[in-house]
């Protein structure tokens, strides 16, 4: 089934290990966004909305009908879950890191966009969903 899974979502998948790697390795400042207000939180909502969507593209280019079920619980709930992990994980596993809840709300808004954006592409471009 892993392979399965690998073969047939390797964007989705590879998004997923960059998110977990800039989210867990350490990383000096970026100065480029110093001047942005909230620079850090859209930096989250893009990743996440990135992998939201990404999922989506790769679900809805492997398959004819929509399995909502399947559909809400791996674009959307899974990269939630994931956000949430990530952020225990910097808060009680690193010590240069900080876990913070609005990074996880804004990650969770960043997959709600991502996840309306692959739902206005699949009604855009699906003639049966």
């Amino acid at each position: 089934m892993l392979t399965n899974c690998m073969r047939h979502y390797p964007l989705s998948i590879l998004t997923a290990i960059v998110i977990v790697g800039l989210s867990l390795f350490p990383i000096g400042p970026i100065e480029l966004m110093e001047g942005v207000p909230l620079a850090d939180k859209w930096t989250h909502m893009v990743m996440y909305g990135g992998l939201a969507s990404v999922i989506w593209f790769e679900y809805w280019r492997r398959h004819d009908r929509v399995h909502w079920a399947r559909v809400f619980q791996w674009a959307i709930v899974a990269p939630i879950a994931m956000s949430g992990v990530l952020e225990l994980l910097q808060k009680y596993a690193t010590n240069y890191r900080s876990g913070e809840w609005m990074d996880f709300v804004a990650n969770t808004i960043g997959v709600s966009i991502g996840a309306l954006l692959g739902l206005m592409l699949l009604r855009c471009f699906r003639k049966r969903i």
